[in-house]
């Protein structure tokens, strides 16, 4: 069995629109304790703001004393690494670790947005692979979990 990208991103995505603002984004991030929020436009995505893109834009914005909004379309990448739902987890880790992104949004054919997959997610992945092989070694040497 293969596992697929589908099987672990997380389908209820919090997400932006390219008119909000700083303020939101930052409420938005500490509200949901994440850090990579997708834009979308009709459903479709249209770029990535993380919480690294708000603290360089906010610095950019106390050196200049610059008080005015900014919005999500000024500071949001738009050359956004989208994967689909059907990709194998191996390849999107490989993709994740080749080019060090923190996450990767998941579309549809016409790049609607159905999901989020984040280096959290492998991370839990991996947990519950490890919990598994112990599992399987205190069994085989014939120790009982506490």
């Amino acid at each position: 069995m293969m596992l697929a990208v589908g099987d672990l991103m997380t389908r209820d995505v919090v997400t932006l629109e390219e008119t909000d603002d700083l303020v939101r984004v930052d409420d938005l991030l500490k509200l949901n304790h994440i850090r990579h929020l997708p834009v979308v436009r009709e459903g479709r995505l249209v770029g990535l703001v993380s919480h690294r893109d708000l603290i360089r834009a906010l610095a950019r914005q106390f050196s200049t004393r610059n008080l005015d909004p900014i919005s999500v379309a000024r500071i949001m990448s738009r050359d956004v690494e989208m994967v689909r739902s059907d990709l194998p987890v191996r390849d999107a880790i490989y993709k994740l670790l080749d080019h060090r992104f923190g996450c990767l949004p998941v579309v549809d054919r016409e790049r609607r947005l159905v999901g989020i997959v984040t280096e959290a997610d492998f991370m839990r992945m991996a947990a519950r692979l490890l919990d598994s092989v112990a599992a399987r070694a205190d069994d085989s040497a014939g120790v009982s979990a506490p």
